[in-house]
């Protein structure tokens, strides 16, 4: 982990770090090591790593890494870029990964949202099932338009806060 060692940090505790923020993740419903490789981006001064660098601070496998990886760039959590001049490729976290997931997770929702609709229409609105879908698709319509004014304060709240990045 040379990394931690370049910046004066305590190796054991950024992986003490990196290991409770995964758990905290894999609590949340993320895959354990899709979450202990993102902890680990989230915890890199350069915020990437190889797969070699990764494998290495997570004595993990290199299909470990790169089955973490297919999901993480799945979910718009991490992105792969290629090294100047190399083969190599770097997994980066970029600062708005929350706003990139949150904003997936908004495409899925419009999808449930089609899906519902489809649902009360063939149900029949006035019937005990219909009523319980109508009412699903209210919730996830109302989340949707929460989502989104929250994501715009949240644009405004962090230009303010860290400016341009």
């Amino acid at each position: 982990m040379a990394e931690s060692k370049a910046v004066g940090r305590d190796p054991e505790a950024v992986s003490k770090f990196v290991e409770s923020f995964a758990a905290q993740l894999v609590e949340a419903g993320m895959q354990r090591m899709p979450a202990r490789v993102f902890a680990a981006l989230l915890a890199s001064d350069e915020a990437s790593m190889t797969s070699a660098e990764l494998g290495e601070q997570l004595q993990i496998s290199p299909a470990a890494v790169s089955g973490a990886v297919r999901y993480l760039t799945m979910t718009h959590m991490v992105s792969r870029e290629r090294e100047p001049g190399s083969r190599r490729e770097r997994y980066r976290v970029h600062g708005d990964q929350w706003y990139e997931a949150l904003t997936n997770r908004e495409a899925v929702i419009k999808r449930w949202e089609v899906a519902l609709r489809d649902g009360v229409n063939s149900l029949g609105a006035e019937t005990p099932a219909g009523r319980r879908m109508a009412e699903t698709l209210a919730f996830f319509e109302f989340v949707e338009g929460e989502v989104s004014a929250m994501m715009e304060r949240w644009r405004v709240h962090r230009q303010r806060t860290f400016g341009d990045r």
